[in-house]
């Protein structure tokens, strides 16, 4: 026997026993018998509420389902997959630097109970990055994308545990940094046209990208509702089948240019509900193909340089002709951090943005 009311224990389970008043048999028969698992304190909570339940059904009347309320408390184990799934879902995030840092843990250490998870298994994480040759900036992302998620099982299913993910120290953190190339003028210029006059519909990206700011996962993922030739301006929002970086990224671009052109002829190709369809799978855009096919023919035409500099050369571009910082980052979708003033208020409207990009425009 146990101290817990209308429980004995057998092989280490707990188990609630408990005789049905005559008035009830009907609905729960004569004896209600449940499995309440071998952790005494979760099994003293549940036979407590099960009593307390049964004692107002059976006074009464009501039924209840007994089963449910004791699923209903026993905790949860979730696995690592199953909670970034869910941490993804409920932050509305871009899936893709979580789903690498899960796939690398759960490749040194396996798809665990996220409460099992180690700080030797945090060691081994980075050490394996190491060896891959990631540069530190990356290590960092990937443990950040592991932590978050793990604050966030720790938190819903309230596990009390320090993160094993958290102050990791990072041998040579910064140190390897190597600041990005810019694009000149000329460059650009000779790769408009050049891209203009290819027919790669590929190659189109190149003026979008570098006249907008755009990350080029927003632009290969653009519906063709989320253009507005009449009013030359592009919606950068998230839809069921590409989510945005952040919640900042969501915005509105005028097209100005050459990038209205390439626009154009960037919707020659599409199939009347996608840009790229050809970068269109069921569960998403793969944007790293369009950005392997893209790189190949700007680093060999332009000395290494990547579509990811273009962004850069837009923001020295429009710091030259001194935009408002807070206007930069709403172009390129940037997280402002500066001021406490940037998070209010509805920021620009799109004629203004096309007032300062029209000032950068190339003719």
């Amino acid at each position: 026997m146990t101290n817990i009311q209308h429980t004995f224990m057998r092989k280490g389970q707990y188990l609630y026993n408990r005789r049905v008043p005559r008035s009830s048999i009907n609905h729960y028969g004569k004896f209600i018998r449940l499995n309440l698992g071998s952790d005494v304190s979760q099994a003293t909570l549940i036979a407590a509420r099960i009593t307390q339940a049964l004692n107002r059904s059976f006074a009464t009347g009501s039924i209840i389902d007994i089963k449910l309320i004791a699923e209903s408390m026993k905790p949860s184990v979730l696995s690592l997959t199953k909670v970034a799934e869910e941490y993804v879902e409920l932050r509305d995030i871009d899936s893709l630097s979580p789903r690498l840092a899960v796939e690398l843990l759960i490749s040194i250490a396996g798809d665990l109970a996220v409460e099992d998870y180690t700080r030797d298994d945090a060691r081994a994480f980075v050490k394996a990055l190491e060896r891959k040759g990631s540069a530190t900036a990356t290590i960092r992302r990937r443990i950040n994308s592991i932590s978050a998620i793990l604050n966030y099982a720790y938190s819903e299913l309230d596990i009390e545990k320090r993160n094993p993910f958290s102050r990791i120290i990072i041998r040579g953190e910064g140190k390897d940094r190597k600041k990005r190339g810019t694009f000149s003028i000329d460059q650009l210029s000779e790769g408009y046209v050049e891209a203009l006059c290819s027919n790669s519909h590929v190659r189109v990206l190149f003026p979008i990208l570098g006249e907008t700011g755009c990350r080029i996962g927003e632009v290969v993922g653009l519906r063709v509702e989320d253009i507005d030739l009449e009013k030359n301006i592009i919606h950068i929002r998230p839809h069921p089948h590409r989510r945005l970086k952040t919640t900042g990224s969501e915005r509105s671009l005028p097209l100005v240019g050459y990038a209205e052109r390439a626009m154009r002829e960037a919707l020659r190709g599409s199939d009347g509900r996608y840009v790229f369809p050809q970068y269109f799978k069921p569960d998403g855009f793969v944007s790293t193909h369009a950005s392997n096919a893209l790189n190949k023919w700007i680093k060999s035409r332009f000395n290494g340089l990547t579509a990811h500099c273009l962004r850069h050369t837009m923001r020295d571009r429009l710091r030259a002709v001194e935009a408002p910082l807070e206007m930069i980052d709403q172009i390129g979708g940037w997280s402002s951090i500066n001021t406490m003033g940037s998070k209010y208020g509805r920021g620009y409207d799109v004629e203004q943005l096309r007032k300062w990009l029209s000032k950068v425009s190339l003719s």
